[in-house]
């Protein structure tokens, strides 16, 4: 009985977060509102793809950073992205840039999921969509678009393991060693993506001018 008791109170607050977090984001990619420039970067922990934590705290760090979120594994115009990511990508962490890059998928699928070998990448796992939301870029797929989605063989609860039906909308965030965000790139058409070349741009002018000349 108490054994039946907490299996239904779990479910409770499990329905209760799903609830709680739908009701945060939008339920259109166009209606997303994106962390600005000038604003702080939010604390936030992703999971790894062994599963463990990573902790991303703006207050703590000495270097800037680059977050680079993307829709997951399965979608073809993030694989072409992140594959011409791997020209910036080398540049800026020789500029001294962190580059993370955030995804949908749960972390046992981060690499397997994707189209290409991408080794050196630092790949987390946003399946919860906590990090998304707090930096404004997470909605709720349209059930239209999820029955598309599982007619051509993705379901969306099971790459992510969670049933809240969000994605991100691809973005690009670039942030100072002191976490202020100096540069925003959100595109609600997810087939438009951010050149490496003025992403490269901006991080260097984000630099102090002895290092970014």
């Amino acid at each position: 009985m108490i054994k039946r008791i907490l299996q239904v109170v779990v479910i409770a607050l499990v329905m209760s977060w799903v609830a709680g977090a739908i009701a945060e984001v939008p339920d259109d990619a166009t209606k997303i509102q994106p962390l600005g420039v000038g604003e702080m970067a939010p604390v936030f922990d992703a999971h790894l793809v062994d599963g463990d934590l990573y902790r991303f705290d703006p207050g703590q760090r000495s270097h800037p950073s680059v977050l680079i979120f993307y829709r997951g594994g399965w979608c073809p115009y993030c694989n072409n992205h992140l594959k011409e990511m791997q020209d910036a990508e080398p540049v800026l962490l020789d500029l001294g840039f962190e580059v993370l890059f955030l995804s949908a998928d749960r972390p046992e699928i981060l690499y397997s999921s994707l189209r290409q070998e991408m080794p050196n990448y630092t790949l987390l796992s946003d399946a919860s969509m906590e990090v998304s939301r707090a930096f404004g870029i997470a909605f709720v797929v349209d059930d239209a678009t999820l029955a598309r989605y599982k007619k051509a063989g993705l379901d969306l609860e099971a790459v992510s393991g969670y049933p809240h039906h969000q994605l991100p909308v691809p973005a690009v965030f670039v942030i100072d060693a002191a976490g202020v965000i100096q540069f925003v790139y959100a595109n609600p058409d997810y087939r438009v993506r951010l050149d490496a070349e003025p992403l490269l741009e901006m991080a260097r002018e984000v630099l102090p001018p002895a290092i970014g000349e």
